[in-house]
């Protein structure tokens, strides 16, 4: 499932890309008033709420990487955190649904016991403190004038409605906001969609500051409802968290510098990793879509999954260690692994905005697929990424306490040795490297302009199996599928592998693309 319709802009001003067209002209509306990127990006979060409520929420978590116009760096990291205290399981609301995305089926658990810290809130009043100019009762307005006059769903989000219907459905709070016209059904393409309690909290919050969700009412209300209907999370939780700020990685790849986001988040040196291995097994690799790159790349995953692995098995808070994956001696052994042989998984979205001075925002935020209840009187889903199988890969409820949780997500900078610039991103869980990874490759190793590398043809290789996307000609498939047991051909473009909303700036011209995976949509002024 997939908007085919790609809507690029060319300005001077500026740009932003995103995964809705009402997230994308609230930020562009702020650009033309003379806000800077970061503003265009909070006012471009808020909305998001509003306008891909199951991929953005304010009970969720996400990184904001900024680079300021004199080459600053700062990553501002306010993924979601372990509660502080960890209920006995007979104790808690933690339940398993099933998911149909039409193609397959998945299991996601839900429940009071699936909610961990949230950050987001506490992340985008930060970033409006440290880089902000707008005040934020200004950057709240447009999403607070879409949830209350709604949002006619379009159609990717109503099948992201109806892939997640049993978690909308699961209380009664959640369901009469999400009911569509039709009784027991979501919300479908075509219907409005309102929010007004969000536009409430919008605007309350937008006065009260992050204070009032980490220390007053709201902080309050969710660690009751956590305690009365089975969570972990107490009022400490809330009064607590901060947010952390990291030096980005940053790494040569070819002529282009790098930066994007650093360990303890597993996905940027993931990516860094896979474009060493890439470079030293693959560089040879001139035709794109060929056996010879599609192989390679796959290869290139396959040694990156086990390298992930053996990173977590070495560091036992389960968290990646970047000295060890861009080892030298780890990349030689990887690389010999690949050159010796015979030849023989979340609800995510991103943001990505470029200003008239050069400042870089590239944020993206995940609630999850939400937890199934709403917050009453609040209009927004807190996440449920305690129930998350990619970020609990050692099992459910064997987290460690208090510990911030690690993340596939990558906002990311490329610095062009010609003085150009791009700002991207991704969601899509474990598929947000491979996304990136490859339009990366796309545009540096076989010489794509930035639309064509972020909506050419993808694969992903994991677990032993390779998915790949239409697009690629038949005859090197089948060539490809003769070396892989189990893979799957996708008769079109899908969302499953990830949606790459990017910018750029070059010669003082800014354009982008919004990946058509996730009806994406870039506008520039």
């Amino acid at each position: 499932m997939m908007n085919s319709n790609i809507k690029t802009h060319t300005g001077n001003h500026g740009a932003i890309a995103a995964g809705h067209a009402i997230t994308a002209e609230a930020g562009r509306d702020v650009l033309a008033a003379g806000g800077n990127a970061y503003d265009a990006a909070i006012a471009a979060f808020f909305a998001s709420c509003v306008a891909e409520p199951v991929l953005s929420s304010l009970g969720g978590g996400g990184f904001l990487l900024s680079q300021t116009a004199s080459g600053q760096h700062q990553l501002f990291d306010f993924f979601v955190q372990t509660p502080c205290q960890k209920r006995s399981a007979e104790l808690i609301d933690f339940k398993p649904i099933w998911a149909d995305f039409g193609t397959t089926r998945q299991e996601f658990h839900i429940g009071f016991g699936a909610i961990a810290t949230p950050g987001v809130v506490k992340g985008i009043f930060e970033v409006h403190r440290e880089l902000g100019s707008i005040p934020m009762t200004e950057l709240v307005q447009p999403a607070i004038h879409a949830a209350r006059t709604g949002v006619r769903l379009n159609a990717l989000q109503a099948y992201i409605f109806s892939v997640v219907s049993p978690i909308l459905m699961a209380s009664p709070e959640s369901a009469a906001l999400f009911s569509g016209q039709v009784t027991g059904q979501t919300v479908a393409e075509g219907e409005l969609f309102c929010l007004p309690q969000l536009a409430d909290t919008l605007e309350i919050l937008a006065i009260e500051g992050d204070a009032l969700f980490y220390r007053g009412e709201l902080a309050q209300q969710m660690a009751d409802e956590c305690s009365e209907y089975g969570g972990h999370l107490q009022y400490k939780d809330f009064t607590d968290y901060r947010v952390q700020c990291h030096q980005p990685l940053s790494f040569k790849y070819r002529d282009s510098q790098v930066v994007t986001n650093p360990p303890p988040s597993s996905g940027g040196i993931l990516i860094a990793f896979a474009l060493q291995l890439w470079q030293q097994v693959c560089g040879g690799v001139k035709e794109h879509g060929s056996v010879a790159h599609l192989r390679c790349l796959a290869e290139v995953m396959e040694r990156t999954n086990q390298a992930r692995i053996e990173a977590h098995l070495d560091d036992s808070n389960g968290h990646p260690r970047g000295d060890m994956l861009l080892d030298e001696k780890l990349l030689c052994r990887y690389r010999d692994a690949i050159l010796g042989r015979r030849r023989a998984h979340r609800g995510t979205t991103h943001i990505s905005v470029i200003d008239r001075w050069q400042n870089v925002a590239t944020l993206t935020v995940s609630n999850g697929e939400g937890c199934g209840y709403m917050l009453p009187g609040t209009g927004f889903m807190l996440n449920n990424m305690l129930g998350e199988e990619d970020l609990n890969p050692h099992g459910f409820q064997r987290w460690q306490t208090n510990q911030r949780m690690t993340s596939m997500m990558a906002p990311s900078i490329i610095n062009q040795r010609d003085g150009g610039l791009v700002a991207l991103g991704s969601g899509g869980s474990n598929r947000i490297r491979t996304a990136i990874l490859q339009t990366i490759i796309n545009m540096t190793d076989f010489g794509k302009p930035l639309e064509e590398a972020v909506c050419l043809p993808r694969l992903h290789f994991e677990n032993g199996f390779l998915n790949v996307e239409k697009g690629f000609a038949e005859s090197e498939l089948k060539n490809l599928f003769e070396h892989f047991e189990q893979y799957k051909s996708w008769q079109s473009l899908n969302l499953f592998f990830g949606g790459v909303h990017s910018v750029q700036c070059q010669a003082g011209a800014f354009s982008g693309v919004g990946d058509p995976r996730r009806g994406g949509i870039c506008l520039s002024v």
